[in-house]
């Protein structure tokens, strides 16, 4: 088992932007299936983007539908980094954001990565009106 470490978090206008990353060590297959999900005071742990290579397929994003279109997810794969940029931020969006990983195919969905998967310690995001 890997570890994940996130950065990039930190306090913004509304309007603003800000590239969170995570870095995975440890792991030998990492890029199958990785994550970001974040959390509010008071919230459930949600699902914001995914990215999935696998099947015949490389690199197929997800996103929830509040950030569709602000939000986009990639990753380095030489790096072993995942990316969140995350742009037009709204006050909604603060919470502490994680990376989630996982190596099995079966588990690369967000209610399993949320249950399951690998995660790193969180950063924060704060964003103001």
């Amino acid at each position: 088992q890997g570890q994940l470490a996130e950065s990039g978090g930190g306090s913004v206008q509304a309007g603003g932007s800000l590239r969170l990353s995570c870095t995975a060590s440890g792991y030998t297959n990492i890029n199958y299936c990785m994550s970001w999900f974040r959390q509010a005071p008071g919230k459930e742990r949600e699902g914001v983007a995914l990215i999935y290579s696998g099947g015949g397929v490389t690199g197929v994003t997800v996103y929830a539908d509040s950030v569709k279109g602000r939000f986009t997810i990639s990753q380095d794969n030489a790096k072993n980094t995942l990316y969140l940029q995350m742009n037009s931020l709204k006050p909604d969006d603060t919470a502490i954001y994680y990376c989630a990983a996982t190596t099995r195919p079966e588990w690369c969905t967000w209610t399993s990565l949320r249950r399951y998967g690998d995660r790193g310690q969180g950063t924060q995001v704060t964003v103001s009106s």
